[in-house]
């Protein structure tokens, strides 16, 4: 079944993508809950429109995020917290927390679009994340938790 996504979707599509899932769970799901519609030959129509009149307005946001994906690459950053015997953590390293630190070097992201790999860290060590700023515009972002002296 081919639909038209009005929202994000995870592990599905973006905004405004035509995308093919399973009958049910188009039928069932994304078209009631209001996040999708079906794809019919008129609303392929009316999305290329708008589409083509959204590709001007775009591109200052893509600029945009591409300059705080920069400012973000530029960082080497170091979250510190409290640890116990060895090299475990008091407690756990989350999006919330890496926004909050990213927050405080003037990079602004919401938790939502912050993906760390491997979960919630609780030892430390060197970790990967990454960071969406546009759908466009995703960074492979690395940073390190130390101890707190």
């Amino acid at each position: 079944m081919e639909i038209i996504l009005k929202k994000d979707v995870d592990n599905v599509g973006f905004t405004d993508d035509l995308v093919s899932v399973k009958n049910g769970y188009g039928r069932n799901f994304l078209i009631p809950q209001g996040v999708a519609v079906l794809a019919t030959p008129s609303a392929k129509k009316v999305l290329a429109e708008n589409i083509k009149q959204r590709a001007y307005k775009e591109k200052k946001v893509i600029d945009e995020a591409k300059t705080r994906a920069n400012k973000a690459k530029e960082l080497d950053l170091k979250i510190t917290s409290k640890t116990g015997a060895g090299d475990k953590l008091f407690g756990s390293i989350t999006t919330s927390d890496l926004k909050d630190y990213l927050a405080k070097h003037e990079v602004d992201i919401d938790k939502k679009f912050i993906t760390i790999l491997g979960g919630n860290i609780k030892r430390l060590g060197q970790y990967d994340a990454k960071l969406r700023f546009h759908r466009d515009v995703i960074l492979d972002f690395s940073f390190e938790v130390i101890t707190e002296s």
